[in-house]
């Protein structure tokens, strides 16, 4: 009797095991968003954008690239995709985010921007929620990077709010630095108490190491000093003549050669991306309750 009693006592409490497995919630997929952005049009942004999601497919994570640049959605062009749909039809309602998506022969997959992404604030009540609700799907992947327009409109300021890091990408041109410590100014004022996102910089198209150490060094001692922001230094890109031809050919120099100057930065940005920890409020489509005028 006494062995039969344990025998009971042991089936329950598998039984009990197998019960708490069943009604034991599942744990969000963690992933992170990832705004890649510029104070000026012209210093690289998209191309930067869809080779750092290359390097992170070689780290075996699922990658989406959407593209939110408002008129000049080029996402697509530069991977020489003419896609069906984009996010126009996704906000009419007129397609699922699984319709629009587009797997790429890269091991990536690409939302294709639209020039009507500007009216997603005045969308009708039905609309809105049906597109945050798409938009959530995307949280599937491991990585999100929103390609963003250059300047500071106010759909790039609300991409930047939904996302784990801001990637501010300059050239050594004065020109493009005044411009991306504008840009650092307004998410410093309007966004980072609130937000507490990791600001990052790229310095893109550089001649020699010493001239991206400078770059970056003016960039975080003013941020530092004068808007009272820490802007950690991501890396540098090298002006690699790979490059102009992978654009030419509409094919990512991280697929051209690898092993290339150009290749081998994106890399090792991705690897420094890697060791810093992503803030985690909730889905991507919960943090864009701001985009969609949910003040």
């Amino acid at each position: 009797m006494e062995d039969q009693a344990e025998k009971l006592r042991e089936l329950m409490r598998k039984q009990n095991v197998f019960q708490e497995t069943l009604v034991k919630p599942k744990e969000p997929k963690k992933n992170r968003i990832i705004t890649v952005t510029s104070g000026k049009g012209g210093v690289g942004k998209t191309n930067v954008s869809i080779n750092m999601a290359l390097a992170y497919a070689r780290l075996g994570k699922k990658v989406v690239v959407m593209d939110a640049d408002l008129g000049l959605a080029n996402v697509n062009v530069m991977l020489n995709i003419i896609p069906k749909f984009t996010l126009y039809h996704l906000m009419r309602k007129q397609k699922t985010m699984k319709e629009i998506l587009v797997e790429t022969e890269y091991g990536i997959s690409i939302v294709a921007g639209a020039s009507g992404l500007s009216m997603i604030a005045n969308l009708p009540e039905d609309e809105r929620q049906y597109f945050i609700d798409e938009l959530e799907s995307l949280s599937g992947a491991d990585i999100i990077i929103i390609d963003t327009s250059a300047g500071v409109s106010s759909n790039v300021l609300d991409f930047i709010a939904a996302a784990d890091d801001a990637v501010i990408v300059t050239t050594p041109e004065p020109t493009a630095i005044t411009d991306a410590y504008g840009i650092t100014k307004i998410i410093a004022t309007e966004m980072m108490e609130t937000l507490n996102m990791g600001l990052k910089l790229v310095v893109n198209r550089v001649r020699s190491v010493t001239e991206a150490n400078k770059v970056a060094d003016r960039m975080t001692h003013i941020a530092g000093q004068f808007l009272n922001i820490k802007v950690d230094y991501l890396g540098f890109i090298y002006d690699d003549p790979l490059v102009s031809q992978a654009v030419l050919r509409q094919k990512p120099f991280m697929v051209m050669d690898p092993k290339c100057k150009a290749s081998i930065c994106v890399q090792h940005i991705v690897e420094r991306m890697e060791k810093t920890e992503p803030r985690k409020t909730g889905g991507f489509g919960s943090r864009l309750w701001r985009l969609l005028g949910r003040k």
